[in-house]
């Protein structure tokens, strides 16, 4: 018998127990955006820091600036890997509350037809679930084994949902002792029930706030219309020059770094059956709106963008008013590739909006956020054995697929800890984080405790 065969079978005996414990996290109010619920984020840490000492686990609870970090270590075998496993335990907040069917923090279990169950509760798949995943393949390999079949270090955050203030400073401090052969993220989805998916690249991201200014106040549209210079049409004029008719951004330098994804991929992309109907049709849409003759898997996952979130400028309440407004503003995202430099980025976008701005009017900017986008090998040893551990234990193969945001915490293990990351999650798209009435299928979290149970046997098998 294998070393794995009585690992699956713990897990599959003590899944009732491991629901409990997952429950009890899932109670704890860990908003990490509200201040008024600070102590809850501390209380979670702490429950995690008791829940792996009884593991075996050496578990502490990091201060931070923010909300505490909750940092592990277990021994391994001589001679094996070290890896990293990265979750949060915090969570979004609730509201609207009287949109969720029962309290978002009394977690329950629910079958929603027959044969699928659910577990029901705000942290439930994102990203409670998902870390407990794991900790419940370790629980379960020590106690079969007395041991784990490598040194695994654990580092879960309480600020993901609140943009990671801590994160970076708390790496850097701490590299040496974080530092592995690579690291585990468990935060990303399936691509179907059926189906395990590897994330092997996770785009990059620049956020921008740009604010024309125009007169010194606000100007009656009668009197000077036709005269001033009015910021909305300004602003709307720059942002309509970023794209041509063929969907390409037209700043120069923009596609710098922007390499053709291998053919090899794009077929493997091909073979999940996505069409541009199948995938804008859940949202009311048809017809793909970026780069012409890409297809919509590309355009989503290999494809740099360019997108506006937002865009105010004068009067928008009801009824009407006849003015020119004195600025206009809009919150402009790029969404990066391979190898492109955001700070490149970010100047090219400044440049291109200042050489459209009147000489009398000007251009003010707000800097929000940026990171490389991340690429994994195709052909990297761990991603291979971690590709054929989930394989075997789901109904399908699993697929390595992209993923269209980002998820900067791996950007960070690369510059800090310089490691690359293996990002395997059991999510489903209709899960609805951040949402009312989140869901984690059961599915989902006991085979993601098998399917990390795999993967740790086949990181460490030898030969």
């Amino acid at each position: 018998m294998s070393a794995l065969s009585p690992v699956l079978d713990r897990l599959d005996s003590n899944l009732d127990q491991s629901l409990e414990r997952l429950f009890k996290l899932l109670r704890i109010k860990s908003i990490s955006t509200d201040p008024d619920f600070a102590a809850d984020c501390r209380k979670a840490a702490e429950w995690l820091v008791a829940d792996l000492k009884t593991i075996g686990f050496d578990a502490s609870v990091r201060g931070t600036p923010g909300h505490p970090m909750v940092v592990a270590h277990h021994e391994g075998p001589e001679g094996s890997p070290h890896v990293l496993f990265y979750g949060h335990y915090d969570v979004q907040p609730v509201d609207p509350l009287d949109l969720w069917q029962d309290d978002p923090f009394a977690p329950a279990l629910k079958e929603i037809e027959p044969g699928r169950k659910v577990i029901t509760g705000r942290g439930s798949a994102d990203d409670k679930g998902q870390l407990m995943t794991f900790v419940e393949a370790c629980r379960a390999w020590k106690a079969v084994h007395g041991g784990l079949p490598c040194r695994i270090t654990l580092l879960f955050e309480g600020e993901e949902e609140s943009g990671s203030p801590s994160l970076k400073p708390f790496l850097e401090a701490n590299a040496e002792e974080l530092k592995a052969d690579f690291a585990l993220v468990c935060d990303t989805g399936m691509w179907d029930r059926d189906t395990p998916a590897i994330s092997t690249a996770l785009r990059g991201l620049v956020g921008e706030e740009v604010v024309v200014h125009a007169a010194d106040r606000d100007l009656h549209s009668g009197e000077f219309g036709g005269a001033a210079a009015n910021p909305i049409r300004i602003l709307s004029r720059v942002l309509a020059d970023i794209h041509d008719e063929n969907g390409r951004v037209t700043i120069p330098g923009f596609y710098d770094g922007v390499e053709e994804t291998p053919s090899q991929v794009l077929k493997s992309w091909e073979t999940l059956g996505e069409t541009a109907e199948s995938f804008l049709g859940q949202v009311g849409l048809s017809i793909p709106a970026g780069e012409k003759g890409r297809s919509v898997l590309e355009l989503v996952w290999a494809r740099p963008t360019a997108e506006f979130n937002g865009i105010t400028g004068g009067y928008t309440g009801k009824g009407f008013k006849t003015v020119i407004a004195s600025q206009a503003s809009a919150k402009v995202s790029f969404r990066l590739v391979h190898k492109q430099d955001p700070a490149k980025i970010r100047a090219a976008f400044r440049k291109f909006v200042e050489e459209r701005i009147p000489a009398d009017c000007s251009a003010e900017f707000h800097q929000h956020g940026g990171s490389p986008a991340i690429q994994l090998s195709y052909d990297s040893p761990f991603l291979a054995k971690a590709k054929d551990a989930l394989s075997d234990e789901w109904p399908k193969p699993a697929v390595m697929i992209a993923m269209g945001g980002s998820i900067p915490i791996v950007g960070d293990f690369q510059t800090y800890l310089g490691m690359e990351s293996l990002l395997v999650g059991f999510g489903l798209s209709d899960d609805r984080i951040h949402s009312p009435n989140e869901k984690y299928e059961l599915s989902s979290f006991h085979k993601g405790q098998r399917s990390w149970a795999r993967i740790l046997a086949a990181l460490t098998a030898k030969g």
